[in-house]
């Protein structure tokens, strides 16, 4: 590593960083949503190279890999708009959702794509395969041009014909169809508006006759309506397994002879938010082994519970984050990442404790000279509790700044907002650090990961807690000397982008932002979006158009004459979750009042960017646009 003293004084912000916008890209992909067979792994590749496709990816036993489904198919369902759950791996081929039409293709081995429904007026996700009854269970959604919005239930999918059946439909929203092993039972979820998943849902139990009908439906868990259940799993021995937080925390419960109890209770979350289909935050190696993830403090662990003796033991792996773990009795695979290493697609072999890494995110190579180490901080909130956030300082090794100067910060707020910032390794996160920035991930009040209270910090608080924290956290790194307290920038996405927009808004703290498919305007959130968070703003906010008048008051749009900062906007023109024009009514806003501001519009991108071209140059316009706003001159690599 290069000594301090012979690094190069140069501007904060302004360092040359091997860590490129096209370096970040160079090899990227995301990894998502693995799948076992017996000892065939598969997973889901989305390739900015092409387009954002999302490719099934199958490794066989003897280390070959190879793509499954062939271009131009897809596999991303639009259920709930953010999808999740699109395929199914089966003894015989894969079931998937492909994105162009949403209809179930089935792809046997060695073979092309075939498609088994044709219901273009339905969407469908978290497939099951009813083996006795020759069919799939999954959740389905129908959308009527008549509609006022999407219908919600559990369908039954023919493998012979394709032809699709209700089995269930009362709910608004169905999640998580899981067959017990004898076939004989059905376990699934379900919850109703005004509530979120998060909130309070309800786990179902049903018998299945020979005909596939459900019979003897009952609840077993969240009948009060104030507990938040996930991932339904049955064990090898016909008991059924939940996630749930009726002490405040997500633990894991087991329902076995009509008795439900709390496998080990610890202080922990044993699940993430239910934003996706397809989650899987534990699996059974055995009847009495359960290798499951968890999170403390804000970061991830993997341990391996045995529910008979109450007993949990740590593995000691290199990760922070675990996701999508399946296993085959005598291998793990799971999705892993950590402060230094990308994620990857990763292979542990139980007994003997080693890991073999099957597909890494990206080819990237970091020197750890430049590579800045994420550090946990926490700090008062205006509600005297304490927040959370992820600090990580300018690191670069061939550069330093002025020694009468201190850094820009960026400040981050996370999407969601029912979401988490992790402290795994970020490529987009080093790209600010190793340039000079310094740069905070903020765990607001309403993040998950702190139990079930701290989420419910931000009931009613939206626009007001989360702000505030993200302020405070501002504030708290510039008192202690860390940062340039006048070279404060904020910026976030979609959720956070509100959260961004709050901020500048309705605070003097920060001297730029950037907001990425933000909402704006609340009223038209809450009266233009998909069914999934149609009512999500009755408990962020309150009922609308009831408290109408919040809406409007915590409206960055209806405010903007307090805005005084340069903002950078960007906006995929394809995008139903945050429409277009919230985007489009601030900018027209602030070019009214002649305050500096930008607009990157891209027209084939929907909620979050997924194209390297657009991702490439969003990160380099808001670089070049902080340039501009604090007075250096981004190097040009």
């Amino acid at each position: 590593m290069i000594s301090m003293t012979t690094k190069q004084i140069a501007p904060y912000g302004s360092w040359r960083s091997p860590i490129t916008a096209d370096a970040l890209l160079a090899g990227s992909i995301g990894l998502g949503a693995v799948q076992n067979s017996g000892e065939d792994v598969f997973w889901l590749e989305a390739r900015p190279a092409e387009k954002g496709r999302n490719v099934l990816v199958h490794r066989q036993p003897d280390g070959t890999v190879r793509d499954v489904t062939p271009a131009p198919f897809n596999v991303r369902t639009r259920v709930h708009e953010y999808g999740g759950g699109a395929f199914l791996v089966t003894a015989d081929g894969v079931y998937f959702s492909n994105f162009s039409d949403q209809q179930v293709y089935v792809q046997g081995v060695g073979q092309e794509p075939q498609r088994l429904t044709n219901r273009p007026d339905c969407r469908f996700a978290d497939f099951v395969l009813d083996q006795p009854r020759q069919r799939l269970i999954a959740v389905g959604e129908r959308h009527h041009s008549e509609a006022k919005e999407p219908e919600n239930f559990l369908a039954a999918i023919s493998l012979e014909n394709g032809e699709v059946t209700t089995i269930a439909t009362v709910h608004d929203f169905y999640s998580s169809p899981r067959l017990s092993p004898d076939g004989q039972k059905l376990a699934w979820i379900t919850w109703d508006h005004p509530h979120m998943p998060w909130d309070a849902t309800q786990l179902w139990l049903a018998d299945i006759d020979q005909a596939g009908n459900l019979s003897n439906l009952k609840i077993i868990a969240g009948q009060a309506g104030n507990e938040s259940i996930h991932e339904p799993q049955w064990s090898p021995d016909g008991s059924l397994y939940f996630v749930g937080d009726r002490t405040d925390w997500w633990n894991l419960y087991r329902y076995h002879k009509g008795e439900v109890d709390n496998v080990f209770p610890l202080d922990a979350e044993f699940a993430y938010p239910h934003w996706v289909f397809g989650l899987r935050s534990y699996t059974f190696v055995d009847t009495d082994t359960i290798l499951c993830t968890f999170t403390q403090d804000g970061a991830w662990q993997l341990g391996k519970l045995k529910p008979s003796r109450k007993q949990l033991s740590i593995l000691g792996l290199p990760y922070s984050n675990y996701s999508s773990l399946c296993s085959d009795g005598k291998t793990l695979w799971f999705i892993g990442s950590g402060p230094t290493t990308s994620s990857a697609v990763v292979a542990l072999a139980v007994e003997a404790q080693e890991t073999e890494i099957l597909k890494v995110a990206s080819d990237f190579t970091l020197d750890p000279a430049y590579l800045a180490q994420p550090q946990a901080i926490s700090f008062s909130g205006d509600d005297g509790q304490t927040a959370h956030a992820w600090y990580y300082p300018p690191t670069n090794g061939d550069f330093r700044g002025p020694s009468d100067a201190l850094p820009p910060l960026l400040v981050k707020s996370h999407g969601g907002p029912t979401a988490a910032a992790g402290n795994s390794l970020s490529l987009k996160i080093q790209y600010w650090t190793s340039r000079g920035f310094a740069y905070v991930d903020v765990n607001y009040g309403g993040s998950t990961g702190y139990g079930r209270d701290y989420r419910q910090r931000l009931n009613g608080q939206w626009g007001i807690v989360d702000v505030a924290d993200c302020v405070n956290a501002a504030r708290y790194l510039a008192d202690q000397g860390l940062v340039d307290g006048e070279q404060l920038a904020i910026s976030g996405g979609s959720a956070g982008g509100y959260t961004t927009l709050a901020a500048l808004t309705f605070h003097n703290v920060f001297k730029a932002g950037a907001s990425y498919y933000g909402v704006s305007d609340l009223t038209a959130l809450a009266t233009d979006t998909h069914k999934f968070e149609a009512r999500y703003l009755d408990g962020l906010i309150g009922p609308y158009p009831e408290r109408k008048d919040l809406y409007e008051r915590r409206s960055p749009v209806n405010h903007a004459d307090q805005l005084t900062c340069p903002v950078i906007f960007f906006q995929g023109l394809e995008d139903k979750v945050v429409p277009p024009n919230q985007t489009e009514m601030m900018v027209q806003a602030l070019k009214a009042k002649g305050i500096k501001v930008e607009y990157v519009a891209f027209p084939e991108e929907q909620h979050g960017f997924r194209m390297a071209a657009n991702i490439k140059k969003a990160l380099e316009s808001e670089l070049a646009f902080y340039g501009e706003v604090f007075g250096f001159t981004p190097a040009k690599n």
